[in-house]
């Protein structure tokens, strides 16, 4: 299929990178501009941290540039109308086998959709499909397969998306879902630069240099939902602010991530953590690959989750500013992820050799205490 990443993998993925009968396409998107300090459209991705005091600096003229668009949108139309029904029965079947794809993948978060609006829950379907695509590309069973020139491929093919040109049924969801929201495309393009990074980069000198990862590979996707989740109608807080919610869920989800797979990610010769912190700490890449708890790695580990569950409590605050039908997963999705960094503690700092997880008991437990305060309010 010309213009397809059919090219860049083997048809032992081709259940998520092969066109179906309906010989069309697959797409998604987001983000914002403000125009006091505008960015061109791959500033984020090409900027070196000179242009900005730090890498974070950088990430907030993405999240300012998303938030005008966002106000842009509610000047125009207020609140956002969702009355417009999908049409055809091509598209519908699109939208739902994103939330097929989306069932088996993710059962929590996809339980957690259910309770928004049919329209939202159905763009954030294709949202999390074209994310778990991209990350298919260097984390799944082909990743081998993946070079710098497949992922322009697939860059060029999300601009087609973005033209109105999708390439298979999962594309043309996302199409769909960015003619209906006011999402822009460059936190999904700084999502592929963080494809990038993982095929060229494995060690990040100081939180500054992971920070930007974390934005890259998550972060985006928080800037990519918020259009679609919405924000109360009665919000007393900006725009921008809440925005700035969404990116901490998405660093603090990331960070959690890093923190539990530390011997996974050693055992493939990779570092995710601040080398710089860790010489501070008294440790250095040998005790890592070494995977020995010792106090100096419980002081550090400290340090660590001390500084997640910061994001996590900045991404709180903002949540409550949500359009009240998406706060219930959202916050359900902190809580969870959360409670990952609570694992960890419980097992004394091992996570070279152990993996902290949730139960299930634990999990049933956490969705009535986020639905209560999704309904209560903090």
């Amino acid at each position: 299929m010309s213009g397809s990443v059919l090219g860049l993998v083997s048809p032992v993925h081709a259940k998520f990178f092969s066109a179906p009968s309906y010989g069309w396409g697959r797409r998604r998107s987001k983000c914002r501009i403000y125009s006091s300090i505008l960015v061109s459209a791959t500033l984020v991705a090409t900027a070196e941290p000179s242009t900005y005091d730090s890498y974070e600096e950088m990430v907030y003229a993405v999240v300012l540039k998303q938030a005008a668009l966002t106000k842009r949108e509610r000047i125009s139309r207020g609140v956002l109308d969702e009355s417009v029904p999908l049409s055809g029965d091509l598209l519908s079947d699109a939208y739902e086998r994103c939330g097929e794809v989306c069932a088996e993948y993710a059962k929590t978060f996809y339980l957690g959709t259910l309770l928004m609006t049919p329209e939202r829950r159905k763009a954030i379907w294709a949202i999390y499909v074209w994310c778990r695509r991209t990350d298919e590309l260097v984390d799944g069973p082909n990743a081998s397969y993946i070079t710098p020139t497949a992922l322009d491929r697939w860059e060029k093919r999300l601009d087609d998306l973005f033209s109105g040109r999708p390439y298979d049924m999962y594309d043309a969801a996302l199409s769909d879902t960015i003619a209906k929201y006011p999402v822009d495309i460059q936190p999904f393009k700084d999502m592929i630069e963080g494809m990038r990074l993982d095929l060229k980069k494995s060690r990040y000198r100081n939180f500054d240099e992971l920070y930007l990862y974390c934005y890259y590979v998550a972060g985006t996707v928080g800037l990519m939902s918020v259009p679609v989740m919405g924000i109360a109608p009665d919000s007393k807080a900006s725009i921008e602010s809440v925005y700035n919610a969404a990116l901490a869920l998405g660093v603090a989800n990331q960070l959690t991530n890093i923190l539990r797979d530390v011997g996974e990610d050693a055992r493939r010769g990779r570092i995710y953590l601040p080398l710089d912190e860790l010489a501070q700490a008294g440790l250095s890449e040998d005790d890592i690959f070494a995977g020995k708890v010792t106090d100096r790695w419980r002081n550090f580990m400290k340090g660590q989750i001390k500084r997640a569950r910061v994001f996590y409590d900045e991404a709180e605050r903002g949540i409550f500013e949500l359009n009240p039908a998406s706060r219930w997963p959202v916050l359900a999705s902190s809580l969870l992820y959360r409670q990952i960094l609570d694992a960890i503690e419980a097992n004394d700092y091992n996570n070279f050799t152990k993996r902290a997880y949730v139960s299930k008991a634990k999990k049933l437990l956490s969705l009535p205490v986020a639905y209560a305060k999704a309904t209560l309010g903090r």
